[in-house]
């Protein structure tokens, strides 16, 4: 029986715990959970005593104290993102294994901290890149691998986040860098690590300049809203207000956070276009890696609807893989990122041949049916990969630190080499892509012609 605990307690962490207690509960227990609002630390342990009696609370101030009372095998860290390393690197002191939610942490001291820690003490870091685990992203890096474009040379990907899903990250904590590292750590954590794992390379240099241009006073002029108040509760403009979160009857969320308010004062529903905000909701960015592809990502949060296109460019051919996603609101009860089926496709165009359509993989569940798959792999008996999908604290670094540059380039104006940002972090473990050294036949055009 493997032993866990969790600190933090939020809508992303209910997963974690109804697996543990349910789907695996003959090989897993979880002991206790910690938060610092201890009113929703108490809601958690009472979602789960039909399942887990036993669990205890804890606040975050005895955080130490509950790994020296109970002495769990692994700890589950779901908290803010900017307090990430610190539980990660406490608990690998206190002899325990970890598992983390995305991004690992939000900048590079931070990251040097997890990293030497793990050298010191030799505990492993597990980061769930659930995106990896989806049906139709693992067949697209099967593809990659199968050398029907050849040798990667570029890539061209573009995130969409919509006016709902999009929206909450500038209601919520994560709209202070400094709690989230923004949306180049906080979001696109998940999109370059999947260009890393798709390409078996690295981040070696990044440039990126980014805005916020939706979000602000102007918008809100723009539309009616200049006399907003700081949070939807109890503003006045909430009937003409397309952004209003009624936290009363969404979902659980009264219950997860409306009611828990008086235990931190933390507000979940503060509105988008306030001042403080400073965070970015349109940014642009240049990579380039170790096998020297250069990609070219954008990102933008106040688009009409939820998703991606991605390309790559190969010396066979190009790939090009898009996806819609169902837009939500974290912790509003609806599956977080499951795939629209008219919205998703995989298109291989062969150098001189006929374009053609790959039949997909289909998944069920949040994030395109990658979760009930990670959940699996960590917490089952996890098979023999050849994807290798299973992301350690090496992969978790890799992919905030293309953020983290992204950020210190938006700062400077200055291309951010990767190399100086940490110190002894290894490679990771990438499958062998094809290097396309095998001579090409000619092949004739048979692709109709025109005059």
């Amino acid at each position: 029986m493997k032993t866990f605990v969790q600190v933090g307690t939020g809508g992303r962490s209910e997963m974690y715990r109804k697996a543990i207690s349910q789907t695996y509960s003959k090989t897993s227990k979880l002991l206790a959970v910690c938060d610092k609002n201890i009113g929703r630390a108490r809601l958690a342990a009472e979602s789960m005593k039909e399942h887990n009696p036993d669990i205890k609370v804890y606040h975050s101030d005895d955080f130490d104290k509950m790994l020296r009372q109970l002495k769990p095998d692994s700890v589950i860290v779901t908290t803010m993102d900017c307090t990430h390393n610190d539980y990660i690197c406490r608990a690998m002191k206190a002899g325990c294994d970890v598992v983390t939610e995305k991004p690992m942490t939000t900048d590079e001291k931070k990251c040097q901290m997890i990293v030497d820690t793990v050298k010191k003490t030799g505990r492993k870091v597990r980061v769930t890149f659930n995106y990896r685990y989806a049906p139709v992203r693992s067949q697209v890096k099967e593809l990659l691998m199968s050398n029907v474009i050849g040798k990667i040379l570029s890539v061209s990907f573009q995130w969409n986040l919509d006016t709902r899903h999009g929206a909450d990250y500038f209601r919520r904590w994560h709209s202070n860098k400094a709690n989230s590292g923004g949306l180049m750590v906080h979001k696109a954590t998940h999109h370059f690590d999947l260009v890393n794992w798709w390409i078996s390379s690295l981040p070696v240099s990044v440039f990126a300049m980014g805005k916020r241009g939706f979000y602000n006073d102007t918008q809100a002029k723009r539309l009616g809203l200049e006399k907003h108040h700081i949070r939807c509760h109890g503003c006045k403009l909430a009937k003409k207000c397309n952004f209003f979160l009624d936290m009363e009857r969404k979902g659980s969320m009264k219950s997860l956070y409306l009611d828990q308010e008086k235990y931190d004062g933390y507000f979940r529903d503060k509105c988008v276009f306030r001042k403080e905000i400073n965070i970015e909701d349109s940014m642009n960015v240049v990579v380039r890696y170790a096998n020297d592809v250069i990609m070219s990502y954008a990102l933008n949060a106040f688009l009409p609807w939820e998703g991606y296109r991605i390309e790559f460019n190969g010396t066979r051919g190009r790939l090009e893989h898009f996806c819609q996603e169902s837009s939500y609101i974290n912790g509003d009860g609806t599956v977080q990122g499951a795939l629209k089926p008219d919205g998703t496709g995989i298109r291989i165009y062969p150098h001189w041949r006929t374009a053609y359509s790959v039949e997909l993989r289909r998944g069920h569940g949040g994030h395109g049916g990658g979760d009930v798959v990670m959940l699996d792999d960590i917490l089952g008996k996890a098979p023999k990969d050849p994807l290798k999908r299973c992301a350690d604290y090496v992969d978790g670094a890799y992919s905030i630190l293309t953020g983290i540059a992204a950020n210190k380039s938006m700062a400077t104006g200055k291309c951010i080499e990767i190399a100086k940002l940490v110190k002894g972090l290894p490679a990771p473990k990438f499958t062998k892509m094809p290097g396309d050294k095998d001579r090409i036949a000619f092949v004739p055009d048979t692709r109709t012609q025109k005059a």
